[in-house]
């Protein structure tokens, strides 16, 4: 188990992502997702309110939730500023969003909740008051932050320690192996120094990372194929599934379990996000969890994505 920054939320090191659930797996597909993953340990899931065509995501979590009977031991986070009736994140739409998320997951609190997009025409202070206030309220127990600069990212952590508020305690970058500028650099260098955890999105690069797209390979149904392929025509795309094929094999383990155990070897980062559309797709995922790479196989997997 590992814990979120400075809270007394503790996870499974990895979180499944819930973006396909009421999406490309309807709710049957979902159920049977969530119940390979909680067997194999997993216990925490991560949602947003624009999930699942405005909210069906979080409605499909909260049925599995009650019928399984795991609501005080699975750990759902959600996020708030994307759904099409809460766009944003002015107080007003933070303390409404919560409120529907809420509905949704029939729950009476929500563990972590992201901010999911800045808002550049919010001033931090009125951000991380309104979810100040919903910590208050027993509400939310951990805030997180979702695509934000450094520089607003370290005026609310500011903010918040000079108040005594509630802080961003995790972010949510998106980062992978083919995919390392965003988060590397000002933004991770953060969140180390001020003690954030983070849990990056798109962990295996819209399906990518899974070895299934392949140069002249045959053409994958998925409704990310489109963007995911585009990674083949960069140089670093082919270089990285070798280095991943070469330590897989090693391993005897699935290409994308290999993905994940990387980036959960980067520093900060706590959980990697991965969603799973099928049962079949679960048992890689709970693999990284457990897969330790040595040092040379993380500098050869570094090296052919640089």
């Amino acid at each position: 188990m590992a814990r979120i920054g400075n809270s007394e939320l503790d996870v499974f090191p990895l979180a499944l992502g819930a973006n396909v659930f009421g999406w490309s797996a309807d709710e049957a597909q979902s159920f049977a997702v969530l119940d390979a993953f909680a067997a194999g340990g997993g216990d925490f899931v991560d949602s947003a309110d624009l999930y699942g065509k405005g909210g069906g995501s979080e409605t499909i979590i909260g049925k599995w939730l009650d019928s399984r009977g795991r609501r005080d031991d699975i750990v759902v986070a959600t996020k708030v500023g994307g759904h099409t009736d809460f766009k944003g994140l002015k107080p007003e739409t933070i303390k409404k969003g919560a409120e529907a998320s809420l509905r949704r997951l029939g729950a009476e609190h929500i563990d972590l909740y992201y901010t999911h997009f800045d808002d550049p025409e919010v001033p931090v202070e009125e951000i991380i008051t309104a979810l100040d206030d919903l910590v208050k309220e027993g509400k939310v127990r951990t805030i997180g932050a979702s695509n934000i600069s450094p520089e607003r990212l370290a005026a609310s952590l500011d903010f918040s320690e000079r108040e005594g508020l509630a802080r961003y305690e995790i972010i949510q970058p998106h980062y992978n192996l083919v995919e390392r500028d965003k988060y590397e650099g000002p933004l991770a260098d953060l969140a180390a120094a001020r003690g954030l955890s983070a849990a990056p999105y798109f962990g295996l690069a819209l399906g990518f990372l899974t070895g299934k797209y392949r140069p002249g390979g045959p053409a994958v149904d998925s409704v990310r194929s489109e963007r995911a392929a585009v990674y083949l025509t960069q140089e670093r795309g082919p270089k990285v599934l070798a280095a991943l094929d070469e330590v897989a094999a090693a391993h005897g383990v699935e290409v994308a379990s290999v993905a994940l155990a990387w980036l959960a070897a980067q520093p900060t980062v706590l959980a990697p996000i991965a969603s799973a559309r099928t049962v079949e797709q679960v048992p890689a995922l709970l693999a990284a969890a457990e897969l330790e790479l040595t040092a040379e196989e993380i500098a050869s997997l570094t090296e052919a994505s640089a």
